[in-house]
């Protein structure tokens, strides 16, 4: 029995000596995948989220200032009421 995983740029191989039962198989297996940090690797990496470009946050200022100045404008006009 030869068990891989291939996950962040790692390969993990264990291969089944003769007379050694599935669970001692997993064992090492598990052990191998600790020492190597994938785990670590992903649960770091599992909430990361990317920055908003440049540009889409440029816009977004610019809409809500643009909303500022409309809701000062119906305010003064009457249209909407302040709380």
């Amino acid at each position: 029995m030869i068990v891989y995983l291939h996950m962040a740029n790692t390969v993990i191989e264990v291969r089944k000596n003769p007379n050694e039962n599935n669970s001692s198989i997993l064992r090492r297996f598990s052990r191998r995948i600790q020492e190597s940090g994938i785990i670590r690797k992903v649960k770091g990496a599992r909430y990361n989220e990317r920055k908003e470009s440049k540009l889409k946050v440029k816009k977004s200022a610019l809409k809500r200032m643009a909303r500022r100045v409309e809701i000062e404008h119906l305010k003064k006009l009457g249209k909407m009421v302040t709380k």
